[in-house]
């Protein structure tokens, strides 16, 4: 049985609790959080213990961490982390700067210890089988990919002043899907972004309206285009094109049932918040992150994923603002 330290008490904390007291081999042995309200709650729900995060990095009992802390607090925490030994989960990113992030990863390097980076989109059951097809052939060489990401609706403009904006906050986990997917190192990007739903996210100096493009070494192209309002629920969809076919990956929606009639067809709504929609998703990657800490796997989503995708994210910025493609 696996002891884990959990450092954030918030929303995705709470959903991080339930996959490590649900799984078999991984107990929830203690909440770090500088709110004590939410650690007492959570503690107290697991039977767990509060704890400082130096308690926590200085315990032997820990033998792994999940940072699930506000985004300033993750680059530190890796680095106290890998100097006492632990095998590392930190929800993206792992820092807003570049710069920053290079410099953690190298402790963790010198340190050798497992860093996993919260992609969870990567585990989506309907995205993986999406993935494996490809890489089994089943379109050939791949031409195009459009991934759609659509919030549905837009976080408040205080949020947006410290997310490090949409590129970096939210189209991160579709550039890394674009990587992910096609599996190669993109050669070239351009941006173009809109303020159109709400005025305040524009005053805040963000957009909630994208498109990107991105080219591959191979020729293979990628499309992204985000928005933080969908009316009609989570908006998440892939659709990839190859040389022999067409695989594509659609919306969960609230229920299945379909009434056709002499108007047509109606049927629901994708479902409406990311913690139902990517539900299994983070059980999954939880399952894959225990197999790390057994010695079964390495992590297939590791710190170069977690550099690679705010890399892409900065450059998408820079081709924002100069109006220009950007070579990578």
């Amino acid at each position: 049985m696996f002891n884990i330290a959990l450092f954030g008490a918030g929303r995705i904390g709470q959903v991080h609790a339930v996959n490590i007291a649900n799984h078999k081999e991984t107990c929830l042995y203690s909440v770090v959080d500088p709110h004590p309200t939410n650690a007492k709650a959570l503690a107290h729900q697991y039977q767990a213990k509060i704890q400082t995060g130096e308690e926590a990095m200085s315990d032997p009992g820990v033998h792994g961490v999940l940072i699930a802390s506000s985004t300033d607090t993750h680059a530190d925490l890796i680095e106290l982390a890998a100097r006492h030994n632990k095998v590392i989960f930190c929800e993206k990113p792992v820092h807003l700067d570049l710069e920053r992030v290079r410099q953690c990863l190298a402790t963790v390097k010198v340190c050798q210890v497992p860093l996993f980076v919260g992609f969870n989109r990567r585990y989506d059951p309907q995205f993986r089988q999406l993935k494996n097809l490809f890489d089994a052939g089943t379109v050939g060489k791949a031409e195009s990919l459009l991934i759609i990401s659509r919030d549905p609706s837009p976080p408040p403009a205080e949020y947006v002043r410290v997310s490090g904006g949409l590129f970096r906050d939210m189209t991160i986990h579709d550039l890394d899907m674009a990587r992910f997917i096609i599996g190669e190192e993109p050669c070239a990007i351009y941006a173009q972004g809109s303020h159109l739903v709400d005025p305040a996210i524009g005053t805040a100096g963000d957009i909630d309206t994208a498109f990107i493009v991105m080219k591959f070494p191979s020729g293979a192209m990628a499309t992204i285009t985000n928005s933080r309002r969908s009316g009609y629920g989570y908006d998440q969809r892939l659709e990839l094109h190859g040389e022999k076919g067409l695989l594509s990956a659609g919306n969960i929606k609230e229920n299945s049932v379909e009434f056709w009639g002499e108007n047509g067809c109606t049927t629901a709504k994708p479902e409406y918040f990311f913690l139902q929609r990517y539900r299994d998703a983070y059980i999954a990657e939880w399952s894959h992150f225990v197999d790390v800490m057994a010695g079964r796997v390495m992590p297939e989503t590791s710190g170069i994923d977690g550099e690679r995708a705010l890399y892409l994210a900065d450059k998408a910025l820079e081709s924002l603002q100069s109006g220009q493609e950007i070579k990578l």
